[in-house]
């Protein structure tokens, strides 16, 4: 169950922050869920892989630790992503000048530098 519910709100928060910045609103919900189940899949691999070097003692029978194990590391997936891709979309915003309220203005009235234009 809580499987279920992280999903929902990864899901749910890269749908947000597609739609605030225009971009594919169920492309990244969608990403931001296979980014769980990847991050799931890997964390699990490097968990193995750890155990079977530094001897770690996981107990592979207890369902609750491998759940803990895959909701730790595919929660950090999606988050550590979800951060890059806000940063990226920020520096790329393009800023959309109203300029509506610009007609009828004569060009002295704008303070342009040009004084061919004066």
């Amino acid at each position: 169950m809580l499987g279920i519910l992280v999903i929902f709100f990864i899901g749910k928060y890269y749908y947000e922050l597609a739609q605030d910045y225009y971009r594919n609103r169920w492309l990244y919900g969608l990403l931001g869920i296979g980014l769980y189940y990847a991050g799931s899949a890997v964390g699990g691999a490097v968990v193995a892989v750890a155990d079977e070097l530094f001897d770690l003692s996981v107990n592979w029978d207890s369902l609750f630790s491998l759940s803990i194990i895959a909701i730790s590391f595919g929660i950090s997936f999606p988050g550590l992503f979800y951060i890059v891709l806000k940063r990226q979309w920020e520096k790329s915003v393009l800023v959309i000048k109203d300029e509506i309220n610009d007609i009828g203005k004569h060009i002295e009235d704008d303070n342009y530098t040009n004084s061919a234009l004066k």
